[in-house]
């Protein structure tokens, strides 16, 4: 794990709040020919983000950067969450490799650099390999992988890896049981170690027996149309989980987005402003571990649960929720900081289902600041803590109100406000 901050600190909780969160190919069984020549190709990687004074930050350079409505002096530090090579959604390919991959190969990359993969093949896989410091960018120019129990892509090391969609339609399939490379248990279409950053102009289809895609560190998707049908997650990572664009599809027999660190509750976050979501989970939508910040994009979410993590803040966005246990929940995944769902600005529906369901469930506090919160339940709000409310249309089964009715009668008492735990 990188060391890096952006929960904020319990110093900087009375403002806000900080978490500590923080090329060459070889050819082997005769993929590309006999020749193993290594080749190295130049990548670099812009991380210096403009500073805004305003309450939407605006990262410089590409024009998705300058779009991006990222709310400053939120639950997160947004300032450096993207950098410009991650938003960028084309690739510069005058120095790039080209390969077409075929059946039973296995094409791994050992330095930076920028690789073009094509064609239909079964049982391959591409595999990075390169060193600490090398970003590595997959270019798929209209590929179709299907593997019995391998991953497609297999992350072993770099900094930081691209997969990056041209104006094609791309499907990396895995239809057996995954078997595991050593102590790895290699559960995912996509199974990576390092950073992975999901981005393009094209559409990626995953179809998995297990996980689609597995990142031990950070997990962005800035752009493209990714499509995933799974049985297990869709999409996780230890460390965290950040989209800023692109159109996410998502049928799972478990979580949607999942973000956890099992040996650390202090990481495992989700941020999303921008793109579209549209879910079908048995289990959650999106769960996370610390801290889940929405600014802006559009969600429509159908599982059993919504939005599950310890802080969820709402700064903006079009939410859509249909859920058959709680629709936000609030609880005690990370030991860090107090429950705590608030809404700040965005427009928020909800349609429970019938029986004991709680559209709105905090284990600690609820803030409602700003927004709309249009909820159709029997029992709308439940929470343990205290109840801050300044602002918030309240809609509650198809009435305007400003009476906040606790399903759990005041609960436990005040939990003591937001964040200050770090």
């Amino acid at each position: 794990m990188k060391n890096r901050n952006y929960i904020k600190t319990a110093a900087a909780v009375a403002a806000a709040f900080t978490i500590s969160a923080t090329a060459g190919f070889t050819m082997m069984s005769g993929a590309f020919g006999t020749d193993n020549t290594a080749y190295a190709a130049e990548a670099s990687e812009t991380s210096e983000l403009a500073t805004s004074t305003t309450q939407t930050s605006e990262l410089a350079s590409s024009e998705l950067a300058s779009s991006l409505k990222m709310v400053t002096g939120g639950a997160l530090d947004t300032t450096d969450l993207f950098t410009d090579r991650d938003l960028e959604q084309t690739v510069d390919l005058s120095e790039a490799v080209s390969c077409t991959i075929t059946d039973g190969q296995t094409f791994t990359i050992t330095s930076e650099g920028v690789y073009v993969i094509s064609g239909t093949a079964a049982n391959a896989s591409i595999v990075v390999e390169a060193g600490d410091e090398d970003k590595v960018q997959i270019v798929l120019d209209g590929v179709s992988i299907t593997n019995d129990s391998i991953p497609c892509i297999y992350i072993k090391s770099a900094d930081k890896v691209f997969v990056t969609t041209t104006d094609t339609d791309n499907t990396l399939t895995v239809i057996g049981t995954f078997t595991a490379d050593g102590e790895t248990n290699t559960d995912a279409v996509i199974f990576s170690k390092d950073d992975l950053v999901l981005n393009g102009t094209g559409t990626l289809t995953i179809k998995s027996s297990d996980n689609g895609v597995s990142c031990k560190d950070d997990l962005k998707i800035t752009g493209g149309t990714i499509n995933i049908d799974c049985t297990a997650d869709a999409l996780e990572a230890n460390d965290s989980i950040r989209i800023a664009d692109g159109t996410i599809n998502i049928v799972t027999d478990k979580d949607a987005l999942h973000a956890e660190n099992e040996e650390d509750d202090t990481v495992g976050f989700v941020y999303i402003c921008g793109g579209t979501l549209n879910v079908k989970a048995e289990d959650d939508a999106i769960h996370a571990t610390t801290i889940l910040q929405i600014d802006d994009g559009e969600l429509n979410l159908s599982a059993h649960e919504g939005l599950e993590a310890t802080w969820i803040q709402v700064n903006g966005g079009i939410i859509n929720i249909e859920a058959s246990d709680d629709a936000i929940n609030a609880a005690y995944k990370s030991a860090k900081i107090a429950p705590t769902f608030e809404i700040n600005d965005g427009y928020i529906t909800i349609v429970m289902g019938s029986g004991d369901t709680d559209a709105v469930d905090s284990n600690g506090n609820l803030i409602l600041a700003g927004g709309t919160l249009d909820i159709t339940a029997q029992s709308p709000f439940d929470y343990d803590g205290s109840l801050e409310q300044t602002g918030c249309t309240l809609i509650v089964n198809g009435q305007e109100t400003s009476t906040v009715s606790n399903q759990m009668m005041g609960g436990m008492g005040n939990m003591g406000g937001k964040g200050g735990r770090w």
